[in-house]
């Protein structure tokens, strides 16, 4: 692998025992998210449309729920363009501007979890998009999904603490902080709703399920760091499971994008294993929400290696 790239060793070695995949609905999602983001705003913010165009979010979404309707889908890459421009915002304010921090994240969690008035373009679309939740879920549904925002939104506060040490984010706090920041956990009670009929609460709260739960996100995940860790070297991010690892054994990107490989290849074989034993107990609303999972550990592996977002990836070599 001397002389390929960092992309070609990432194929090479990960394991990805989950067919690609993509949506039928995925240009009406495009076409939808751009007029949601401009109904808002919010591409008249610097950088937001370059940024857009480079992250493809209908695209990711297609790829991770390649099974939902449009309607769903529709909601899932609305979601995930809003977190790629929040998520952006809050890393900036946060490496120059901690405390401007605050109320940013602090108008997020009173939107969730009280319903308050949105005072800001992000505060406004984050709304929108809790209505538009509510009105596709169950109130359970819904307030899961609230939930698990809220957990996202507190993951930025965490990233931007790391962000003011001098010295490296050890792995186990590194890969905590990342489940969190990824943002993937809020889709899940979308899935839910996907469902011809609800999961049965031993069914969505089985030991088992949770697991592969957890599983499937870090997967996802971790993934996506093998491809954004060149980015995120010359910008100076620090939560990034492969920077950890070249950090934690002061070695070469490419190394380290090897630890991490197999770190992630450990998650999957877990996350497959544990779906086998449990597949036949699961009713048809129970496969389809396990679906989900599977679409991101897929979904996450293909958008990464060919998103403009991460090209870098491609043209580092793959030496050390």
């Amino acid at each position: 692998m001397r002389n390929s790239s960092l992309k070609e060793l990432i194929d090479a070695q990960l394991y990805m025992p989950f067919p690609f995949q993509r949506n039928r609905h995925e240009a009406e999602a495009a076409a939808g998210v751009e007029k949601w983001l401009r109904e808002f705003g919010l591409l008249e913010e610097p950088g937001v449309a370059a940024m857009i165009a480079a992250t493809r979010p209908a695209e990711l979404a297609s790829y991770n729920s390649p099974a939902v309707d449009s309607g769903i889908l529709q909601i899932i890459a609305n979601q995930i363009a809003y977190q790629f421009v929040f998520d952006d915002k809050a890393e900036e304010v946060g490496h120059r501007w901690p405390d401007n921090l605050l109320p940013m994240l602090c108008e997020s969690i009173a939107i969730l979890r009280d319903g308050a008035a949105p005072t800001t373009r992000l505060g406004a679309a984050l709304a929108d998009l809790y209505r538009q939740v509510q009105e596709r879920c169950t109130p359970e549904q819904a307030a899961r999904w609230a939930w698990k925002s809220r957990e996202y939104v507190h993951g930025l506060l965490y990233e931007a603490v790391s962000q003011t040490s001098t010295s490296p984010v050890r792995i186990d706090l590194c890969t905590s902080i990342r489940s969190l920041t990824a943002g993937i956990e809020p889709f899940y009670p979308l899935y839910e709703a996907a469902q011809p009929c609800e999961l049965a609460p031993e069914e969505l709260h089985h030991p088992v399920m949770r697991r592969m739960a957890r599983l499937s996100v870090d997967a996802a995940v971790w993934t996506a760091d093998l491809f954004s860790a060149v980015k995120e070297q010359r910008t100076g991010g620090m939560i990034n499971l492969a920077l950890a690892h070249q950090f934690e054994h002061r070695c070469s990107l490419p190394t380290a994008v090897t630890l991490a490989i197999r770190q992630i290849n450990g998650a999957i074989s877990e996350f497959e294993r544990l779906w086998t034993g449990i597949r036949a107990e699961l009713s048809p609303a129970g496969l389809g929400y396990v679906d989900g999972m599977i679409g991101w550990i897929s979904g996450c592996y293909h958008w990464s290696r060919t998103v403009p977002r991460y090209a870098d990836t491609a043209a580092t070599p793959a030496l050390g």
